[in-house]
């Protein structure tokens, strides 16, 4: 039986029509999402209400979320994501995941089956009525907010209170009902959005950090470790300021290689599994450990335990991190950092680095098996990475290498997801970041993560979008191939793959990408060298060994530390030079 919805007239607004004007004058430029009967009335409004929002058409809702994600991530502004009811509402949950445990802001609008069917087998209905689903119940627990807009009268309050609470960190999502988009809503009802301001000023938290600052600048040094939420907040200035006036050592976590120039003065390595000795050794003989932006989760801090057991630990950010530490809570990073700095004295000039850094990597056995090592893949590209690129590193081996052996672009972002670490998130995310920065973008996967997700270089091809996919192809799920070689016995294999040959079946799909494929050094830097003047996509094929264990410590013998003086004659050595100086 075909179901009757109701017809408004064309010029009386309707729901879907504030909502895409609300969003425009709100600054967002570009939505996400699948299409479906559920959500369809969202596109008609893009395309009739307001030009000034380009609607994307993704090929599977996961992707389109970490499409919003990554433009989120990236552009600073609200990444909007869409989908319909049923299974289409059900795909996004892993991408609301990461964006959740990442702190991400994002807005998910989520078709519904018509309220008059709720409880009466309506197809996909997911009202929680008679048994069915609950999606508010569902969404709730990957969300700062979940609502069901019951009525016209509803939507612009629930718009405001889903954008306020994204905008403090996180997703939000608006359940909407398919005659509740298309009800018409009355003049009066359509208030632009006005987020509600999250202000925070812990001054009595500032000021205990400043004691403890001060204090540890004068017995010795101090180690800063600067996370992600330095990026979103758009500090790198402040901090690089703070670290002149500390005359500190400073690392990154892994998802924060870019809030850090890697030719600083006393810049010493990317922190936790995938991070650098000279980290370790810093940490070790540091007075007071001072995170900012981090709250230090395992990833992050893998190697590091001892130390942060041992040194005092202060912390700047918008939660506590996950070890006991002396905190200041700060939904303003950059004025909390100002004020730090100007507590603690005069910037000054800063004293430049006398040569760039050379920080030791993480020694991994000898592989002797086809085609390229992971870290002369790495320096391949990144001898090819123009000034300002961003790159996005997904999950598994691959990801481990990109994070430990692959140094930032200046002025470009380098994002790693660790939230949730889904496999193929780097596709999606890579590709809206470019939507919302127009830059030549890297995407720098495994084989197991584009036969997740690797299909949305559609998208790509479709807006001729300037990203360069590198995919390393081991033919395995290969970090599960290394915990069965490691933890047991290399006695079978669930994770190793039938030989695929992923260049050659990528043209064969996309007549018009450029696509390479490389197994040597050589053909590497030839594949890379052309794929640099696309003036769209690209594609490049990496043949890697299955067998090669990353630069992940969980997976290596005991690293030796770059040097292991007497404690008395190294804490003076890091009084007085940067740990990678004093290589």
């Amino acid at each position: 039986m075909r179901q009757a919805v109701p017809v408004v007239r064309r010029g009386e607004p309707r729901v879907v029509d504030y909502l895409v004007d609300a969003l425009a004058g709100f600054g967002v430029q570009h939505v996400f999402g699948v299409d479906g009967a559920n959500i369809e009335d969202v596109y008609d409004a893009l395309f009739y209400t307001h030009k000034n929002i380009v609607g994307i058409v993704a090929k599977h809702e996961f992707s389109a979320a970490t499409m919003a994600d990554g433009y989120a991530r990236t552009s600073g502004r609200l990444g909007v994501v869409m989908a319909t009811s049923g299974g289409g509402a059900l795909n996004l949950t892993a991408g609301l995941g990461e964006a959740f445990t990442s702190r991400v802001p994002l807005l998910a609008l989520v078709g519904q089956a018509p309220t008059a069917l709720e409880g009466h087998g309506g197809f996909q209905d997911s009202s929680g009525r008679a048994g069915s689903i609950d999606a508010v119940r569902l969404f709730s627990a990957v969300s700062r907010y979940c609502a069901r807009v019951e009525s016209a009268a509803d939507v612009s309050q629930h718009l405001n209170r889903a954008v306020s609470a994204a905008l403090r960190g996180g997703p939000a999502v608006l359940l909407l009902p398919k005659d509740v988009q298309q009800s018409a809503i009355a003049p009066e009802q359509c208030r632009p959005i006005v987020p509600r301001p999250a202000v925070v000023q812990d001054k009595v938290g500032l000021d205990r950090l400043v004691t403890r600052l001060a204090q540890a600048r004068r017995r010795g040094k101090v180690l800063v470790i600067a996370g992600d939420e330095v990026a979103r907040a758009g500090a790198r200035r402040e901090l690089a300021d703070l670290v002149t006036v500390l005359d500190a050592s400073v690392g990154v976590s892994p998802d924060a290689k870019d809030v850090v120039d890697p030719t600083a003065r006393g810049y010493c390595g990317v922190a936790g599994s995938m991070g650098h000795p000279e980290l370790v050794d810093a940490l070790r003989y540091s007075e007071l450990c001072l995170l900012i932006g981090t709250r230090m989760p395992v990833m992050a801090r893998t190697g590091l335990d001892e130390g942060l057991r041992s040194t005092p630990v202060a912390s700047l950010g918008y939660a506590p991190p996950y070890v006991p530490s002396t905190h200041a809570v700060t939904v303003d990073l950059r004025t909390s950092l100002r004020l730090l700095t100007e507590a603690l004295g005069p910037v000054g000039t800063s004293q430049a680095a006398t040569r760039t850094p050379r920080l030791t990597s993480l020694q991994v056995p000898v592989a002797t098996g086809p085609g390229l090592r992971y870290r002369d893949a790495v320096a391949a590209i990144e001898r090819h990475l123009p000034s300002g690129t961003d790159v996005f590193a997904d999950a598994g081996n691959t990801g481990a290498a990109v994070v430990h052996h692959l140094p930032a672009v200046r002025g470009g972002r380098f994002v790693v997801a660790l939230g949730m670490g889904g496999m193929g998130y780097a596709f999606g995310a890579g590709i809206g970041s470019c939507f919302g920065r127009r830059r030549r973008t890297f995407v720098i996967a495994g084989d197991g993560a584009f036969y997740m997700h690797g299909m949305e270089i559609h998208t790509a091809v479709e807006h001729r979008l300037p990203v360069t996919f590198v995919v390393f192809n081991n033919n395995a799920h290969a970090m599960c191939v290394t915990r069965e070689q490691l933890l047991y016995e290399n006695r079978y294999s669930f994770n190793r793959f039938q030989p695929t040959f992923l260049g050659e079946g990528i043209a064969a799909m996309f007549p018009t990408l450029d696509t390479y494929s490389a197994s040597t050094g050589a053909e590497l830097e030839d594949a890379l060298s052309a794929a640099a003047h696309s003036l769209g996509p690209a594609f490049v094929a990496v043949t890697c060994d299955p067998d090669e264990l990353p630069p992940f410590l969980p997976f290596l013998p005991p690293q030796q530390s770059p040097a292991q003086p007497e404690k008395e004659d190294t804490r003076d050595q890091y009084q007085n030079h940067s740990p990678a100086s004093a290589q």
